[in-house]
């Protein structure tokens, strides 16, 4: 049975198209898609797609002109596999000098392009294996589906609206992951603390509390904080023991070119970064305890938290058969080495639909990543090609389900 598998994902591996693939990762560099744009490479993944005879291709409404870009393949009665990733990017780093952002020029056999880590390389690499194995004729039991979404640096909509509409069994998340296995992410939890002062014209100095000056005591005893929750070992392993938190965001005072005038507010976004499983009143009464601390270095100050955003971590086991399923895969394309299981400190769109579909998270590409020449070699675009369509052989191969 496994010298079926095996040679059925060879099979659909030799079926890969790589001048297929350069080629299209350099078009999908050449279309700027930052948060708030994905519109035109949500069209262009759709239209492809579409001319590549997969099924149900097209665009998602999702929000506004930002639709998610999705298709399929079917092989019949089956599970149901997705392939996804986000098509939105940050901004444009500055200091750009062995090409244009947009360029997907080819240097030194890597690919330079704006996001081409983050994640439109492994979009490509994706669509790509999913022609791979309806090229191949290998035999399989199911369906292949592809979900390019947008926002994933917003509100996380896209994925939201995918999985609301499309069931599936497994998923596999093409976040850079430098081609290893990642179990998961950490979460995110965004509180705002309004800090209150007393307002004046810079005039008369003597009858103001500066906000600002008010909430820098809290930003000192944030900064200090080194919350470590009790979690499991094997996670403290993955992830560490410390729940990051940092007063990220500061606003306080009128803008520039404005009145003269002493702030009577200032609000502080802390973002905070748990393991998966710390929760949200943990996180809260670390920064309460904080607050205590600020109050303590300055007796008017006065303040209130409210929390505005929580996305939760996310975390397969060893063991899973999503993950077992991606260490076969990997270890064959490397031809026997073990893989290890890593997770990532970053939020992934598992946050939105990972308690839905078990998910395993596989990418090229990895960190530093949105700096200048940003750039992923060719040969990582391969290999996580060729694991993608090994992943999904050995997901619906008729002998895995027999």
């Amino acid at each position: 049975m496994t010298d079926a598998i095996d040679a059925a994902a060879r099979k659909a591996v030799e079926a890969i198209n790589y001048a297929r693939l350069n080629e299209l990762v350099q078009e999908v560099c050449r279309i700027p898609s930052i948060l708030g744009d994905e519109g035109p490479l949500a069209k262009f993944l759709a239209d492809y797609m579409k001319n590549a005879d997969f099924e149900n291709a097209g665009l998602q409404d999702v929000i506004g002109d930002r639709p998610n870009a999705i298709g399929e393949l079917s092989f019949g009665k089956g599970k149901r596999v997705v392939m996804t990733g986000h098509m939105d990017t940050k901004p444009v780093s500055i200091g750009w000098s062995k090409t244009e952002p947009f360029s997907g020029e080819i240097i030194d056999n890597a690919i330079y392009g704006h996001g081409i880590m983050d994640m439109k390389a492994a979009l490509v690499c994706q669509i790509v294996a999913m022609e791979a194995l309806r090229d191949s004729g290998v035999q399989l039991n199911g369906t292949v589906g592809m979900a390019a979404v947008s926002d994933h640096m917003g509100d996380q909509l896209g994925s939201i609206r995918y999985f609301d509409e499309y069931n599936a069994d497994l998923a596999v998340l093409g976040e850079l992951s430098g081609n290893e296995i990642f179990l998961g992410h950490r979460g995110r939890y965004y509180f705002d603390i309004t800090v209150q002062g007393k307002s004046a014209h810079t005039c008369h100095k003597p009858l103001a509390v500066n906000a600002n000056m008010l909430a820098s005591h809290a930003i000192i005893e944030l900064d200090l904080s080194r919350l470590t929750p009790a979690i499991e070992d094997w996670v403290a392993d993955l992830f560490g023991e410390e729940t990051y938190m940092a007063p990220g965001r500061v606003y306080g005072g009128l803008p520039p070119g404005g009145p003269s005038m002493i702030p009577d507010e200032c609000v502080i976004r802390v973002d905070c970064r748990p393991q998966p499983g710390v929760t949200v009143e943990e996180v809260q009464a670390e920064i309460e305890r904080c607050l205590a601390a600020a109050r303590k270095r300055e007796p008017r100050f006065r303040a209130r938290l409210e929390l505005v955003d929580v996305k939760s971590g996310y975390l397969a086991k060893p063991g899973d058969d999503v993950v077992e399923l991606m260490r076969a895969s990997v270890k064959s394309v490397r031809k026997g080495a073990e893989p290890p299981l890593q997770a990532a400190s970053w939020l992934g769109d598992t946050a939105s639909f990972g308690h839905k579909v078990p998910t395993v998270i596989f990418g090229p590409g990895g960190e530093p990543v949105y700096c200048p020449d940003e750039h992923l070699s060719i040969d990582d675009i391969v290999e996580a090609t060729r694991v993608y369509a090994e992943f999904a052989v050995r997901s619906l191969s008729p002998q895995a389900s027999a």
